[in-house]
């Protein structure tokens, strides 16, 4: 029996599915991002009106945080949908419900139109949103990777579906910096919509890209294998599986993916209201030191890979997280400096070891989880990491900015513990599973490529 789409593994596949990957991930992050901008900037008035600046800004975060506690469920329901029908199937349904999602929030009565509502509505929105970045983030790593013959490429290609997210970023500060500019009676009553409204264009044109790109080959290969085993056909479902067989290592790929997500919240949301409210920067000057900090890591997300790929994964990452230990403490004292030029290169210096880590962890994530259940298993660890750092950062800086007011250092403690809990998790993942996971890896592409030449 043929293998279906077998050449998707040669060719140009690797390429344009990697293009695809990019492509997808940057609309599904601007969607997530333009909502963490607006609930630093705009949400507490609009939904919150009835509490004080910093309780507004809490419960704006609060729904910011929603969307977190519900990726894990995304997680699990795409990844188990990835892993029995196909990744590309699952994220063309990931991508439209995130799509139509934030065109509904563009859309939604404020507090001082529908009262009440208006926050409910808003929260129910978000966990739908939650629920489609949940399933996002691992089928667009594993269609980049999965399309590479060759292992030691695969970080370098799943690092295009990492490269998503500053260029998501940079779109979403583009835009809420054309609104900003705007008084501020027109940006409260019109001005926040329009990038959500925007979401409706990038919609079409990715799932025009999405739908072009073939099938996973290693899932092709693993579906074929499905077929050929009979006692396979009934297997336990994937979750089952990884709970059965990886349990140990999916708590530590919870832990690894710490500093990815946490971090990064940490500087491009909590860092808006801290500099705003704390600190007393304009929104302009905070929204511009932001842009370009994502151009930085849109730019360094290539280049650490491929490092990566040359030094070792593992080598890699435990550098990056050392030394993110101790960037908060220069970024903050850059940051006190109130100019233009030091709150960039502060927050910037953070970010280059950051945004390296971020670029490499997906790869080395995947390679610890079998094709059966890959999707599965690093969507859980992705989304479990964001559910229990990545919403709550934000809550837990505001708080900490509130209690401690006039005092960083806090604030560079917690910076701090999101890079040791990373560090420490892959510091274990390469002492008790980075050889079986290599070999593994290279065990399922050298089946893959043997069913492929058998056909």
């Amino acid at each position: 029996m043929p293998l279906p789409q077998a050449p998707g593994a040669t060719g140009h596949q690797p390429v344009r599915a990697s293009a695809a990957a990019f492509v997808g991930t940057m609309i599904e992050w601007y969607d997530f991002y333009i909502y963490a901008t607006a609930s630093a900037l705009v949400f507490g008035a609009l939904f919150f009106p009835t509490m004080d600046g910093f309780y507004g800004t809490l419960a704006a975060f609060g729904t910011f945080a929603v969307g977190f506690f519900a990726r894990p469920l995304g997680g699990l329901l795409f990844g188990h949908l990835g892993d029995r029908i196909g990744r590309k199937k699952s994220l063309v349904i990931t991508l439209l419900m995130m799509g139509i999602v934030t065109v509904a929030i563009g859309l939604l009565p404020t507090y001082a139109m529908i009262g009440i509502w208006a926050p409910v509505l808003l929260v129910a929105l978000r966990l739908v949103q939650g629920i489609a970045v949940g399933g996002e983030w691992g089928g667009a790593v594993l269609m980049a990777g999965e399309h590479s013959r060759e292992r030691s490429r695969r970080t370098f290609f799943a690092s295009f579906a990492q490269l998503g997210s500053p260029a998501g970023l940079i779109l979403s500060m583009l835009m809420f910096k054309l609104v900003t500019g705007l008084d501020e009676e027109a940006l409260m009553s019109w001005g926040w919509r329009v990038p959500f409204l925007f979401s409706a264009l990038l919609l079409v044109i990715g799932l025009v890209i999405r739908v072009s790109i073939n099938e996973s080959p290693d899932f092709l290969a693993e579906q074929q294998k499905r077929r050929e085993t009979p006692q396979t056909i009934s297997a336990p479902a994937p979750i089952t599986e990884l709970l059965r067989h990886a349990w140990r290592p999916l708590v530590l790929a919870v832990g690894a993916n710490v500093l990815g997500i946490a971090g990064f919240y940490f500087t491009n949301t909590f860092m808006i209201a801290y500099t705003t409210q704390y600190v007393g920067f304009e929104r302009g000057l905070i929204l511009d030191c932001l842009l370009v900090v994502s151009v930085i890591q849109f730019l360094i997300t290539p280049a650490a890979a491929w490092i990566a790929g040359r030094v070792g994964n593992h080598r890699f990452l435990v550098l990056t997280a050392a030394v993110s230990i101790l960037t908060p403490y220069a970024m903050f004292s850059l940051v006190d400096v109130g100019s233009l030029l030091s709150i960039t290169a502060g927050i910037s210096l953070a970010v280059i070891f950051l945004g390296a880590y971020y670029a490499v962890i997906a790869g080395f994530v995947a390679d610890i989880f079998p094709t059966a259940y890959r999707y599965t298993g690093i969507s859980a660890a992705y989304q479990l990491s964001g559910a229990l750092f990545g919403g709550l950062t934000p809550i837990v800086g505001t708080v900490l900015a509130q209690r401690f007011t006039g005092e960083w250092w806090p604030l560079a403690l917690l910076f701090s513990a999101i890079s040791l809990i990373s560090l420490v998790a892959v510091l274990a993942l390469g002492a008790s599973h980075g050889e079986p996971a290599t070999a593994r890896c290279r065990h399922d592409v050298g089946k893959r490529d043997r069913l492929a030449r058998q056909s």
